[in-house]
């Protein structure tokens, strides 16, 4: 459940940003996260299914002065960098199309819809692989 996970070469990925509704904290949706995150593990991560594994992240709020392209600091704070969502949920899937398959699916909807409960706004962003590498030993 919290090994590492290994993406193969030509996988989509999908970043999904989750913000959430002013008062309602990480604690108040980590059960139904984990909840959501099952049903995608248990119920798509075979060959049709097309679920390869995922991550689920909270902000931690930092912003990198090396790597932006834009104000840093509170001048990014002021523009909202610094805001943008709570949580950060990374899928990859053999194809788009079974993500979209998986996610449109009863079992996924009623756990995603109850999470929405919670939010201000969800956004996810699909993305294609470019190049995967590891460090040089």
């Amino acid at each position: 459940m919290f090994g590492p996970i290994e993406i193969p070469f030509g996988c989509s990925m999908l970043f999904n940003v989750v913000d959430l509704k002013e008062g309602v904290t990480l604690e108040d949706v980590e059960l139904l996260l984990g909840e959501m995150c099952n049903v995608v593990k248990n119920n798509y991560g075979d060959e049709s299914g097309g679920f390869i594994g995922g991550q689920v992240y909270r902000n931690a709020g930092f912003i990198s002065a090396e790597g932006s392209v834009q104000p840093t600091g509170a001048a990014a704070t002021q523009n909202g960098a610094a805001n943008m969502g709570d949580i950060a949920i990374i899928t990859y899937w053999k194809s788009f199309d079974q993500h979209e398959q998986s996610h449109a699916d009863a079992a996924f909807k009623e756990k995603f819809d109850q999470l929405a409960a919670y939010c201000n706004t969800t956004f996810e962003v699909g993305y294609e692989m470019l190049w995967q590498g590891l460090a040089e030993e």
